[in-house]
C-alpha cells in the first residue's frame, strides 16, 4: 500500500498533546490529585495546587471537557430561556439588553450563555432540554403565565432566576429580579396628570405577563387617585405593530383623549407613526409616555420621554444571584426590585 510521505512526516512533526499523567509527573503529585486540582481544587492543599498550575502552564495542558463533565457534575453552560417567537427574540432590544448583562455577569468565569428559543407550545420541548442534563441552570425572561416555567423549573430542582415577577409559582418560592413596575406606571401616568392632562388612556402589555399587569395597575392607581376616568384601556403585544393598532382602537372609542402612557417603547414607536398618520400633534393634542429607554425612545419623532427599565443591570443580577445558587450560596430572602426613573424628552 502507498503511503503519502508528506503527510507521514506531518505525522511525526506534529507535537504531541500532554497528558493529565505528565502534568502530574511534573507537578510530582498523583493523576487523581492533579485531576482534582485542574477541576475545582477540592480536597487539594494549596502546594499541590500550586504545583499543577504550574504544569499545566509548562506543558500547555488543555482538560478534556468530557472527562471534566464527570468529574464535576458540571456542563459549565447555562440557558437564557425567552419564551417568545423567533423574531420577536431577534428584533426586540429588551433581549439584546438581557444578554447583553447576562453575558457580563459571566465574564470571569468559564461558563457559556446558550440561547434557548421557547416557541409559542414548545415548552415541554424546553423542559426535556433542562431535565436532560445539558446546562447547569436557567435564567428566564419573558415569562407568560401558560407557559408555567416556573413551576416546571422548582418541579426539576435545576437552579434558575425569573428576569420579571413569575406568575403561575408562588413568589416565594422562585427567586426573580425585576423592576416595580406598578409603580413605574404610577410614574408615568403622574406625569401626564402633573403636565396638564384630564384624559388618560393607556396601551398596556399582555395581560398574561407580569410587567403588562403590574404597569396596568400603576396607570389605574394614578388616575383613579387624581379622580380621572380608567376606561380608555388597549392592549398590545410589547410591538411595534400592536402598538399602531391599539393608538387607533384607543382613539376611535375615546377621541378626546389628551394624553396616553404606552407600555413599552416599542409599543410607542407604533402609536407615533400613527399619531402622526392621523395629524396628531405631539404633545400639543396629545402626549405621549412609553416605557423602557432602550434606544429606539431617543431617536422617535418626537423623542419619547419613558420609565427606565434596567434591562442590562437586571440580567446582570440575576446572572450573579444564579451563580451564587451554582456555588452553593444561601438563598436572598427577597427579590431584587429595581426602581424606576423617569426619562422626560419632547413627547410628554
Amino acid at each position: 500500500m502507498a503511503v503519502d510521505n508528506a503527510s507521514t512526516h506531518d505525522l511525526h512533526a506534529r507535537p504531541a498533546v500532554p497528558t493529565l499523567e505528565e502534568v502530574a509527573e511534573r507537578a510530582g503529585v498523583s493523576r487523581s490529585t492533579a485531576s482534582r486540582a485542574i477541576n475545582g481544587g477540592l480536597r487539594v492543599s494549596p502546594e499541590a495546587l500550586a504545583a499543577v498550575e504550574a504544569a499545566v502552564a509548562e506543558l500547555g495542558y488543555t482538560p478534556n471537557r468530557a472527562a471534566r463533565s464527570l468529574v464535576t457534575k458540571r456542563t459549565d453552560s447555562i440557558a437564557l430561556v425567552v419564551p417568545e417567537p423567533d423574531e420577536r427574540v431577534l428584533s426586540d432590544p429588551f433581549f439584546a439588553g438581557t444578554l447583553s448583562g447576562l453575558s457580563a455577569s459571566m465574564a470571569d468565569t468559564d461558563i457559556q450563555v446558550v440561547l434557548v428559543i421557547t416557541r409559542p407550545g414548545e415548552s415541554d420541548r424546553t423542559i426535556r432540554y433542562l431535565r436532560n442534563g445539558h446546562v447547569d441552570g436557567a435564567i428566564v425572561v419573558s415569562h407568560h403565565r401558560n407557559d408555567e416555567l416556573d413551576r416546571s423549573l422548582l418541579d426539576l430542582r435545576i437552579p434558575n432566576v425569573f428576569v420579571g415577577r413569575p406568575l403561575s409559582a408562588n413568589e416565594s418560592d422562585v427567586q426573580f429580579v425585576d423592576t416595580d413596575n406598578v409603580e413605574g406606571g404610577r410614574l408615568a401616568t403622574q406625569h401626564l396628570i402633573d403636565r396638564g392632562c384630564r384624559r388618560i388612556g393607556t396601551i398596556a402589555g399582555p395581560g398574561d405577563m407580569s410587567a403588562g399587569i403590574d404597569r396596568l395597575g400603576g396607570w389605574r392607581q394614578a388616575v383613579l387617585g387624581a379622580g380621572l376616568r380608567d376606561d380608555a384601556v388597549a392592549y398590545g403585544d410589547f410591538t411595534i405593530a400592536s402598538g399602531g393598532v391599539a393608538i387607533r382602537r384607543l382613539l376611535a372609542e375615546h377621541p378626546d383623549l389628551d394624553g396616553v402612557f404606552i407600555a413599552s417603547d416599542l409599543m410607542a414607536t407604533g402609536a407615533l407613526s400613527v399619531l402622526a398618520e392621523l395629524g396628531k400633534d405631539v404633545p400639543g393634542d396629545i402626549a405621549v409616555v412609553g416605557y423602557d429607554n432602550l434606544g429606539v425612545s431617543a431617536s422617535t419623532s418626537p423623542p419619547l420621554t419613558t420609565v427606565i427599565q434596567p434591562v442590562v443591570a437586571m440580567a446582570r443580577a440575576a446572572g450573579l444571584r444564579l451563580l451564587d445558587q451554582l456555588e452553593g450560596a444561601p438563598r436572598p430572602s427577597e427579590p431584587l426590585i429595581f426602581a424606576p426613573e423617569l426619562v422626560v424628552r419632547e413627547s410628554a
